[in-house]
């Protein structure tokens, strides 16, 4: 089985049609959260991730969503957080309370979480990666999101992928990104993809969100 994984979309709808457009025939797409957040089309990026991927798991960005109190932020991720509560309609709101925190994909083999698989908000960045190992035993491999960083490892026979983000890029390439993982083989392609961030740039000041949460795509930091 070939999946297709994406994460960390973030709002950011000309990147989603970007990748959706280059990824190659898979069988599923899986995505590993934050569909919501910083960008400026989060019903836009709700509606088509609920078309396109069979599996789904929460970010704290679609979890802050409805929940005031918990999320404490910077000033972007606050400003992209209460612009999606404003956006989204009361249905979109309750799709994503409804997500769940881990899914399994290829028969229960593969892990899909979004940050660490026990602690939740914890940041996998590649350098952590042989730290997961040992909470993942009972899988084949583990597809995790959050730090917006592409990156994989075999650690031990077990793959750990994070597909990297779609919608904003932390690792210096400014290219959208997702992943490739063949079950079968247990291998992954890690792939980027270019977009229209001038169009983000735009509809971000469009929007009045703080200019940076568009402007720091050109760098993707």
């Amino acid at each position: 089985m070939k999946l297709g994984l994406i994460s960390d979309v973030h709002g950011n709808l000309p990147a989603l049609e970007a990748v959706l457009e280059d990824l190659p025939a898979v069988d599923m797409i899986a995505c590993a959260g934050d569909v919501v957040g910083y960008n400026p089309w989060p019903a836009d990026c709700v509606e088509r991730v609920r078309e396109v991927a069979a599996i789904t798991v929460v970010g704290n960005h679609d979890r802050a969503v409805g929940d005031r109190e918990s999320f404490r932020a910077n000033s972007m991720a606050l400003a992209g957080i209460e612009y999606a509560r404003e956006e989204l309609s009361d249905e979109q709101k309750d799709w994503l309370a409804e997500l769940p925190r881990k899914a399994t994909l290829a028969d229960g083999s593969i892990l899909l979480v979004h940050d660490h698989p026990t602690v939740q908000d914890r940041y996998v960045f590649p350098r952590h990666f042989p730290e997961v190992r040992p909470h993942i035993d009972e899988y084949d491999g583990a597809v995790l999101g959050h730090t917006h960083r592409q990156h994989k490892a075999r650690i031990d026979g077990r793959l750990i992928v994070n597909p990297g983000s779609v919608g904003q890029p932390r690792d210096g390439d400014s290219d959208a990104a997702y992943a490739v993982l063949d079950t079968d083989a247990l291998e992954v392609e890690l792939h980027r993809v270019e977009y229209d961030i001038n169009r983000v740039i735009e509809r971000v000041e469009e929007a009045g969100l703080p200019p940076e949460i568009g402007t720091r795509l050109l760098d993707g930091s």
